[in-house]
């Protein structure tokens, strides 16, 4: 009915819709009020790099929520060569989170299509240990199917090459840039009037 906390809908100064109840740290959605479990943080990175940098942070802290939510501002910024790369390590955190939930077809299928988006890459690229994410991507779906979600291991630490993940918004770069990248308001491949790779089914 009118006026039932079901039906209130946050939102933002422009009337768009905005999720101000409180989180776990899985990402669901808590009755207003509540404090007596641990919560989601904002975070709010200026820039690209300090956004990973969080990200990783999160991740190791098997805060696989908040992680691909910080780390969603490196793929929206991502020129488009990489942006398999990076949708592909936010997939492995959102297994995570599924694992987290206890819901096993969801963490499955985000291991499966983690897998096939990391699969055009070397081994490493970025400073990402692709190889590494892709084995845990494969012991994710298997361990699933074998002994379900209750018997299945998280992600490990976030799959770091030596030197640590970096982002460069140039695809030709062979270092990061010398500059910090700003947060984009909207992905880069919209912002550019540019449609964005075709979803592998």
């Amino acid at each position: 009915m009118p006026g039932d906390e079901r039906d209130r809908r946050d939102r933002r100064d422009d009337g768009r819709p905005e999720q101000t109840r409180p989180r776990d740290r899985t990402g669901r959605p808590l009755p207003y009020g509540t404090d007596d479990v641990p919560l989601t943080e904002d975070h709010d990175p200026a820039t690209v790099e300090e956004a990973l940098q969080l990200g990783v942070v999160l991740w190791d802290q098997q805060r696989f929520f908040e992680a691909h939510e910080c780390l969603e501002a490196v793929w929206h910024a991502s020129p488009e060569p990489d942006q398999d790369l990076w949708q592909g390590v936010i997939q492995v955190a959102v297994a995570g989170v599924h694992l987290q939930r206890g819901n096993p077809v969801g963490a499955a299928t985000l291991a499966r299509r983690a897998h096939d988006r990391l699969a055009e890459y070397p081994e490493q690229h970025r400073g990402i240990d692709v190889e590494v994410a892709r084995r845990t991507c494969q012991r994710i779906a298997t361990q699933v199917e074998e002994v379900g979600v209750e018997g299945t291991d998280l992600p490990g630490p976030f799959p770091a090459a030596p030197g640590g993940p970096w982002f460069t918004p140039d695809p030709s770069a062979l270092e990061p840039p010398s500059t910090p990248t700003p947060v984009p308001d909207e992905p880069v491949w919209l912002a550019a009037g540019k449609p964005r790779s075709p979803r592998r089914p």
